[in-house]
């Protein structure tokens, strides 16, 4: 028997073998993929595995590296059909390719898998809200058993990019604003997707972390353009989710990024792909392409181009010698790469560099040994009750209050007679990007209408659109709503809401307003961040029949709703909820859970603001001409239906050496009468430095539950790591003096309470 089918022997001995006995173009087809050319290479026209054609095509025997997305074959297959696929694929490539390589399948998995059948999560600017990584790492944990029982054994997922342009159409995709914040998120998502890496009991699969690097702070905030950032701002910000993700949890793999960074595109940057990422970091793992990325390091008509390479084959070399593993997703610039090795312009033991930690997590997964999933197993798990449940309580984490005049919050049902349910995201499907097809979905009014019962009446009026035709994501062209059937829907509505007691108003975006723009013809950034359409005229008409208004946005970046805030007293951030959002919005509407979201990001007064993340320099927020420079809803902020009281706060050690550690201490009491959540921040600021520093960096943070008139000390760590910077020399390091060390429930100064600690050498 080869060494490297010798299941007694490590990983690493087993691809040193094999990869002694793969010819060269075996080498070259392990970086290779394919997604939509399954459908002409792998399966029929119903996703059915297609051995004849399977046959024609791989009749060289060379095999694959991975294939894409097998559960969007034939229009979309469920649980047990994306299973059957899988294993048939996997035997055709174990027994069809002369040394018996198995593949990796993918699937994009960002808040549950993006497949039929599978649990939908809230969206990760949703989860960043609920502050809560041990929720995170379960969810996760979730997703990869769903995931794992179908056949997957990567996502394309965590999203660890620091969102600081909300103009931004992926700002949805990201846990929000804050590095710190972002971190925490993506250590827990990476280790509820990998758990330790064992893969012993085929319930995870490997993490890759996206995208690499500094892909949420576009120029003018388009996807994909240039990240204009300094190199201390890019290791501060940026890198940094990365470097604590992948040193703290293990993650396996990384994404380059679109855009480029100072001049260089990311999938051609040597300095970020090796000396950073695996030199500096010391990481093992294996980098995947972003989509069609590597032909964009020249020129890609359908959206746009780097122009750092004349044709696909120089596109293929720059990406090869930048350490790019794997070609995403079909075969095309590194169709190039036996021909340049033959050339010269490239060496075999540079695929072979590449090749070999690609083969070591096959080993590692177990795939050359116990390569296939019951598909009865699938069936089962896929979308079960327990995976619901969970995403309803994420759900109702994850909404946000952020006023609530009067306390008009939350609603009694026996005190009402009707309720009306109006707006665009009243009755529609409210997912959001990279999304699968749950087995169930709630809308609010469905969520509303099961929480009451027949003991309110439920009315409903859609009152305008956002969009023409309703949302969808995957649907290129998208066209404003007309002017004269949104005012005709505004007599329906008001006609309705005049019955009721209340008026519930579901509004915001769509997946069409707020979206990852991929091409020319398929747009999702913005010059504004007002309410598209005539969704403040239908506020207007709302609030104008007299009746209380509770407003409800669903959306997947932080909108200006100045109009918004001065009209209606009650007003809850939802972002996307997921496939339990009825229900969670019920849950919080009626007071059975009392909401405890603070905001990821900070929501501006208006698109002229930005930036306007909380952490800015001393220089950053002088003022404006005829305009408030505060953000309308800063960063950390959400309140409850009960209060929270801060006292006692004092720090362990008010004086310590650059290298020692102390806590923050404060007692927080819940001065309400009703138990509730609330979430302690820390934030930190060097007083003097050698170089400018922020205002204050989120450093820490604790989420607790109270019941009424309940007290808990909180303690939270400052460590050399909370108070580290890279200094006038680009050193990491503790620079003695005084710190401001701040704590309380936002990030606003009214919110906080401040002390100094001092730092000796």
């Amino acid at each position: 028997m080869p060494a490297y089918k010798n299941p007694a022997l490590p990983p690493g001995k087993r691809v040193k073998d094999l990869l002694a006995r793969m010819t060269l173009q075996e080498k070259a087809a392990q970086m290779m993929c394919v997604w939509q050319e399954k459908s002409q290479k792998l399966v029929d026209e119903r996703g059915n595995f297609d051995l004849a054609t399977a046959k024609s095509h791989f009749r060289q025997k060379r095999g694959l590296g991975q294939v894409g997305r097998p559960s969007d074959a034939g229009g979309g297959l469920n649980a047990r059909q994306t299973a059957e696929l899988t294993n048939a694929i996997q035997k055709f490539f174990l027994e069809h390719s002369r040394l018996g390589i198995p593949v990796i399948f993918h699937e994009e998995c960002l808040h549950g898998q993006a497949a039929r059948e599978a649990t939908s999560f809230p969206q990760p600017i949703g989860l960043g809200a609920t502050f809560n990584p041990e929720l995170v790492e379960e969810l996760f944990t979730m997703t990869a058993h769903e995931a794992r029982v179908r056949g997957t054994h990567q996502a394309l997922t965590p999203v660890v990019d620091v969102a600081r342009d909300p103009r931004w159409g992926r700002v949805e995709e990201t846990y929000g604003e804050d590095p710190y914040l972002v971190t925490q998120m993506g250590i827990a998502a990476v280790r509820g997707f990998q758990a330790d890496a064992s893969f012993k009991d085929k319930k995870r699969v490997i993490a890759t972390l996206k995208h690499f690097v500094a892909h949420g702070q576009p120029e003018s905030g388009m996807n994909c353009a240039p990240a204009n950032v300094s190199l201390r701002v890019l290791r501060e910000t940026f890198l940094h989710p990365f470097k604590e993700t992948i040193q703290k949890a293990g993650a396996i793999s990384v994404m380059a990024s679109y855009n480029e960074v100072d001049g260089v595109p990311s999938h051609a940057n040597r300095w970020l792909l090796r000396d950073v990422l695996r030199k500096e970091w010391r990481w093992k793992g294996f980098v995947v392409s972003d989509y069609y990325a590597i032909w964009e390091l020249g020129y890609r008509p359908d959206t746009h181009g780097h122009f750092v390479a004349g044709d696909k084959r120089e596109s293929c070399a720059l990406a090869v010698e930048a350490g790019v593993n794997i070609e995403l997703p079909e075969p095309d610039c590194y169709l190039h790469l036996v021909d340049l090795v033959r050339s010269g312009r490239l060496k075999e033991s540079q695929l072979d560099d590449l090749v070999a930690p690609m083969l070591f997590w096959k080993f590692k997964m177990g795939l050359f040994d116990d390569p296939y999933i019951d598909p009865g197993e699938a069936e089962r798990v896929v979308g079960c009750d327990e995976h619901r449940k969970f995403a309803r309580q994420a759900a109702r984490e994850t909404i946000t209050l952020l006023k609530n005049e009067n306390q008009v919050a939350p609603l009694d049902p026996t005190k009402l007679k009707t309720i009306a349910v109006i707006g665009p995201n009243a009755h529609r499907s409210l997912l959001g990007g990279y999304s699968g097809v749950p087995k169930q979905e709630v809308t609010v009014l469905d969520g509303i209408k099961a929480r009451v019962g027949d003991r309110v009446n439920v009315l409903h009026s859609e009152g305008c659109k956002i969009t023409r035709d309703g949302g969808s994501w995957q649907r290129d062209e998208v066209f404003p709503s007309d002017p004269d059937d949104d005012r005709k829907q505004f007599a329906k509505a008001v006609t309705v809401a005049r019955k009721a007691d209340v008026i519930v108003l579901a509004i915001g975006g769509n997946e069409q307003t707020s979206r990852e723009a991929w091409n020319l013809n398929h747009m999702g950034d913005r010059t504004s961040l007002d309410l598209i359409g005539r969704q403040d005229e239908l506020v207007e008409a709302m609030v104008a029949t007299g009746k209380p208004v509770i407003a409800l946005l669903f959306n997947g970046r932080p909108l200006s709703i100045n109009h918004l805030v001065r009209q209606v007293p009650v007003i809850f951030e939802c972002w996307y909820l997921g496939q339990e959002c009825g229900h969670a919005v019920a849950d919080v509407l009626f007071g059975d859970h009392n909401p405890g979201g603070k905001l990821p990001i900070t929501i501006p007064r208006s698109a002229g603001h930005l930036p306007a993340f909380y952490n800015y320099k001393p220089s950053a927020r002088r003022g404006y001409l005829f305009d408030d420079v505060s953000p309308l809803y800063p960063f950390g902020f959400g309140l409850s239906y009960t209060t929270f009281e801060f006292t006692n706060f004092r720090l362990k050690k008010k004086r310590i050496r650059f290298n020692e550690a102390t806590q923050v201490l404060v007692d927080v009491k819940n001065t309400g009468n009703r138990e509730g959540t609330e979430v302690v921040q820390l934030y930190v600021r060097d007083c003097i430095s050698c170089v400018t520093r922020p205002v204050k960096e989120l450093k820490g943070f604790r989420k607790i539950s109270l019941k009424p008139g309940e007290t808990k000390t909180v303690a939270l760590d400052i460590t050399p790591e909370s108070l580290a910077f890279y200094d006038t020399n680009m050193k990491w390091s503790v620079e003695p003096g005084e710190f401001e060390i701040m704590v309380g429930n936002s990030s606003r100064d009214a919110d906080l309470t401040k002390v100094i600690l001092t730092v000796t050498k």
